[in-house]
């Protein structure tokens, strides 16, 4: 399996944690940036993921923005690209479950320890871990993505 994963500067220090935590599993990572907590524009991140994913070029994406909701909004702009935005391990695992997300969003400023706003029972390892372990269960839900993949023929041309 591999991974590409990139951040802006609200993730960037979560990202770094993630892309251990990848290697740790020894799951193949791609670290497309940012490079530091230096400003950035997330959907220029959003976009190197995203394309790659749409192109069939890697198995799946991590994205880590502030929030994780930029990123995502921008990645779900590619044909083939099932982005979730994600704060807990349940939903992370319901992503990939029963919609197949093939990018995982998340948020520094939620998830990483330091943050304010952080979610108290989870930590970035417990979500990405749960939309690791998961798998698409099928069944009536491809017919569901049967529907996504409509909609995208229709608007991606």
């Amino acid at each position: 399996m591999k991974i590409l994963v990139a951040s802006d500067h609200g993730g960037f220090e979560l990202k770094s944690k993630i892309v251990n935590l990848l290697k740790n599993k020894k799951i193949q990572v791609e670290d497309l940036g940012s490079d530091s907590a230096e400003s950035v524009d997330y959907p220029d991140y959003a976009i190197k993921v995203a394309e790659r994913i749409s192109k069939g070029e890697a198995d799946a994406g991590i994205l880590v923005c502030g929030t994780g909701i930029g990123m995502c909004i921008a990645a779900n702009k590619f044909k083939g690209v099932r982005a979730a935005v994600v704060s807990e391990s349940y939903s992370a695992r319901m992503a990939k479950e029963h919609n197949n997300a093939n990018v995982l969003c998340i948020g520094g400023r939620v998830l990483d320890p330091g943050s304010p706003a952080r979610v108290p029972a989870e930590s970035a390892e417990d979500v990405v871990t749960a939309w690791l372990d998961a798998k698409f269960e099928g069944g009536r839900h491809d017919r569901r993505l049967d529907k996504i993949r409509a909609i995208e023929k229709t608007n991606f041309k």
